[in-house]
C-alpha cells in the first residue's frame, strides 16, 4: 500500500526557532531534508505491530510530502499516542514482510535555542504536567543514581549550567559503541559499563536531571548531518532529551554534546520504552532496518 500527500513549500518562512518553543517568532531560511526508514521482518503468525517512524508536525518540522508502503500490502492505520506522537498500527503477516515510510521535511537553518541563564524551578513550582518527567521509568533511574547525581552536581548552581554539566560528564564518562546494551539495559547499567549508544547517554542524563528534581523527557528521532562532518557509520535514528527550565523545554544531546540544526522529532515520552520505533507484539525476526535522513536538493 502506497500513500502520498503534500505540496513542497516555499524556500523560506517564519516559525519557532527550535520545535520546542512556544512561539511563532522569527523568519529564516529553511533546509529541504529527505528522511524514512525501511523494517523488514519474519514472523511465524500475524504480529500485530506499533511504528513510531513519522515526524512530528510542527513549524519546526514540516512535513510537506509523505508516503508508506508495505509489501506484501497489508492494512496500515494511523494514531496518537498517549504523549501526543503520532504513529503507525498495522499486524505483519505470516512469512518475510516489509514497511517503509518515506517524507520530504523542511527544517530551520538554524541550531536549537540555549538560554545560560535560563533557571531550575522548585519542585512546587513546577507546572502539573512535567511532574511525571521528574519520577523513575522503566530505564531512567534517579532513584538509584540519586546519591551519585548529588554528589557531583549538587553543589553546581542551579539552572541551563549544571544541565549541561550533567551532559558534559555523560558525554566524556561513557563511550559510544554499537551493540554494548540491551533492550534490558538500564542508565543504572550503562553508567557502570561506561559505553552504549545513543539512547543510553540520553537515559542516563535523564536519571541524573531526574535525581535532582529537573524534569527531563526522552526525544528521539532524525538526525541529519547538516553542517558538520558526516559520520561513516550507517545512519540511524537519534536520542536526545528537553529539559525544563524557566517556563519551557530545552534540548540538551548527552550523545553529540553540540548544538545541531536539522533535528526532526519522531517521539517523546519518559524513556525509550514509551517511543520505541518498533513494538511488535510477538516474536517476528527483524531481518534488517535502514534510516534515512539527509539534505534534498531544492
Amino acid at each position: 500500500m502506497t500513500v502520498a500527500k503534500g505540496v513542497a513549500p516555499a524556500a523560506t518562512g517564519s516559525g519557532n526557532r527550535v520545535e520546542t518553543s512556544g512561539a511563532d517568532d522569527w523568519v529564516m531560511g529553511t533546509r529541504r531534508i529527505r528522511v524514512g526508514c525501511e523494517f523488514a521482518y519474519r514472523a511465524e503468525v500475524d504480529t500485530p505491530v506499533v511504528f513510531h517512524v513519522q515526524p512530528v508536525k510542527s513549524r519546526c518540522a514540516e512535513v510537506k510530502l509523505e508516503w508508506w508502503r508495505s509489501e506484501p500490502s497489508f492494512a496500515v492505520r494511523g494514531f496518537v499516542d498517549v504523549y501526543g506522537n503520532p504513529g503507525f498500527r498495522a499486524v505483519l503477516p505470516a512469512g518475510r514482510s516489509s514497511f517503509r515510510y518515506s517524507a520530504v521535511t523542511w527544517v530551520p537553518d538554524a541550531a536549537e535555542d540555549v538560554d545560560k541563564d535560563a533557571p531550575e524551578c522548585p519542585p512546587d513550582a513546577l507546572p502539573d504536567d512535567t511532574l511525571i518527567y521528574t519520577l523513575p521509568s522503566r530505564y531512567c533511574l534517579p532513584d538509584v543514581l540519586g546519591d551519585e547525581a548529588w554528589s557531583r552536581f549538587g553543589g553546581l548552581q542551579p539552572g541551563y549550567g549544571r544541565v549541561q554539566a550533567i551532559c558534559d560528564h555523560v558525554h566524556n564518562h561513557l563511550t559510544f559503541q554499537y551493540g554494548s546494551s540491551t533492550p534490558l539495559t538500564t542508565a543504572a547499567d550503562v553508567n557502570e559499563a561506561g559505553r552504549g549508544v545513543c539512547r543510553d547517554f540520553t537515559h542516563l542524563a535523564i536519571s541524573f536531571c531526574r535525581a535532582l528534581n529537573i524534569p527531563a523527557r526522552y526525544v528521539f528521532g532524525y538526525l541529519p548531518d547538516l553542517d558538520v562532518p558526516p559520520d561513516p557509520a550507517p545512519m540511524d535514528f537519534a536520542a536526545w532529551m528537553e529539559v525544563w527550565l524557566g517556563d519551557r523545554w530545552w534540548t540538551f544531546d548527552p550523545r553529540n554534546n553540540t548544538r545541531r540544526k536539522g533535528r526532526i522529532l519522531i517521539g517523546r515520552g519518559r524513556d525509550a520504552s514509551d517511543v520505541a520505533m518498533a513494538t511488535t507484539f510477538g516474536g517476528p525476526v527483524l531481518e534488517s532496518m535502514t534510516v534515512q535522513a539527509e539534505e534534498a536538493a531544492a
